[in-house]
């Protein structure tokens, strides 16, 4: 199976599907990882938990075979638990959800695990990073979202910076004391001119939907918005 298994925090770019066009999907996908992308964000929405209805397990399917890289599903709904099984066999090889969706945030943990897959805690721009006190020994990946979830195009939400300090903070101490590698991921408002600051606050992943698939090249591919998405990084 395809995971995540870098101990060193580099940048890892994981353009979100939200953005991309649906009526060719399986060309977009395939078009990101030429482009260089690490990984694909698959946004799942339920209209419930979040004010929009997007895609399923169907879809994860359909994309599996059209490219290497992982499959980083973001699971935007409530009840979470049902739902994790079918991703799981559906290719996903991140699983992540927000700890309100699930009444046993351990137990969600544990069984994305069991099914073969990373796990990792999503927190919106209002959640407390003390979610994560009694569950870094089960994480991944934490994602922070920069936007209220929900809809792509929106705004990075400044505060977003600090948090993502703290919880790098966090991440370090849970490693010094030999716990494993954690990524630590944004999304959200991401673009190329303040990737430098949030990867200068402590990401190592970033998502990317707007800012990727809305300025293509000539012949239909993301090299270029690609290049300068890591360009500007390194500037950090």
């Amino acid at each position: 199976m395809i995971t995540p298994n870098s101990p060193t925090p580099i940048l890892r770019l994981a353009p979100s599907i939200l953005s991309a066009d649906f009526a060719r999907l399986g060309e977009e996908v395939r078009a990101i990882e030429t482009a260089g992308a690490d990984l694909v964000h698959f946004d799942v929405m339920d209209n419930h938990y979040v004010p929009n209805l997007t895609i399923g397990p169907l879809v994860c399917e359909a994309i599996r075979p059209q490219v290497q890289i992982p499959i980083d599903v973001h699971l935007m709904v409530e009840p979470v638990d049902a739902l994790i099984p079918l991703f799981a066999k559906a290719g996903a090889n991140i699983i992540t959800f927000h700890p309100e969706a699930s009444k046993h945030v351990d137990r969600t943990l544990q069984l994305i695990r069991e099914l073969g897959c990373k796990a990792g805690l999503v927190l919106n721009p209002a959640t407390s990073v003390e979610w994560l006190d009694h569950v870094m020994d089960r994480l991944d990946l934490i994602l922070l979202m920069s936007v209220n979830p929900g809809f792509g195009g929106q705004k990075f939400i400044p505060s977003t910076l600090d948090k993502l300090r703290t919880v790098r903070q966090r991440i370090e101490a849970h490693q010094a004391r030999g716990g494993q590698p954690i990524w630590l991921e944004v999304d959200g408002g991401v673009k190329t001119d303040n990737i430098a600051e949030i990867v200068r606050a402590g990401a190592d992943t970033c998502v990317a939907g707007s800012a990727v698939f809305g300025a293509p090249d000539a012949d239909g591919g993301y090299h270029t918005v690609m290049r300068e998405l890591r360009r500007q990084a390194a500037a950090h």
